[in-house]
């Protein structure tokens, strides 16, 4: 299948998804955060996961830098093993790599992910999904997963305070256990949350002794990736890839990465 760079339907349909909560069921309200599930719509029958934060004295314009700045997030997120960006389609378009620490005893997924971004007024939207690109093939010690849909939806409350709308639906070729699955609703997409909130607090002052005017995603001309074709890419399908089954695995073994810092 083609790739598609998505165009501002495609960023209105993603906003809808993260501000309509019909169809979908609340499995966590605490401390500022929710979190939605939702079965996925079509054949594929993979789950929808949406959540949501509100950010106090951070605006809507530092919470967007910070998920940009590949550089600042290999600082706070301590679930990334590597991240990069391999090169650019457009202005507001690139293809990047990223490879994610899962709890032991399952094994780490990566993804190439096509990456498009728009700011829209009070709005920062920023959505991909798993592309294949030749140079990038799947890796030996990870399973190669595949995001359907992952974005962020950022929306201004005033001048010091904004919402955060993160939703994905993501393939992680594999029968996950049922452990996993639960786990990820009640404790790993909170703490994520609010582990992106407190490195919104912290940005600022980082930024300032880190290239402070250096920011290609809101100045187009500071950007050196290499321009790459859409026509190099095509869309991932899940059905072409590894499917594991760590079903059986015990949550007594597990290691959860995530628990090392309480935010």
């Amino acid at each position: 299948m083609p790739v598609q760079i998505p165009d501002d339907t495609d960023f209105a349909s993603f906003k809808d998804q993260c501000e309509n909560h019909e169809g979908w069921i609340a499995r966590y309200n605490k401390g500022g955060v929710t979190v939605w599930c939702r079965d996925g719509d079509d054949s594929k029958g993979v789950q929808k996961l949406k959540m949501k934060i509100v950010c106090k004295d951070v605006t809507a314009e530092t919470l967007y830098d910070v998920l940009h700045d590949t550089s600042y997030r290999k600082k706070w997120d301590s679930n990334m093993i590597d991240t990069f960006d391999i090169g650019r389609l457009t202005v507001n378009a690139d293809v990047g790599y990223y490879s994610w620490r899962c709890p032991t005893p399952l094994k780490n997924r990566d993804f190439v992910t096509m990456r498009s971004w728009l700011p829209l007024g009070n709005d920062y939207l920023i959505i991909n999904y798993s592309v294949k690109h030749p140079q990038y093939p799947p890796k030996k010690d990870y399973v190669r997963a595949v995001s359907l849909l992952t974005g962020y939806l950022i929306q201004s409350n005033g001048p010091n305070c904004c919402s955060l709308y993160y939703l994905t639906q993501v393939d992680p070729r594999g029968s996950l256990p049922k452990w996993v699955v639960n786990r990820v609703s009640q404790i790993v997409a909170p703490k994520a949350m609010r582990k992106i909130y407190k490195a919104c607090q912290k940005y600022p002052e980082w930024k300032r002794k880190h290239s402070p005017n250096l920011k290609p995603w809101m100045y187009p001309e500071q950007n050196t990736l290499p321009c790459i074709s859409v026509a190099d890419l095509t869309v991932q399908r899940a059905d072409s890839l590894e499917n594991i089954d760590e079903s059986g695995l015990s949550e007594d073994k597990a290691q959860h990465h995530s628990d090392d810092d309480e935010t």
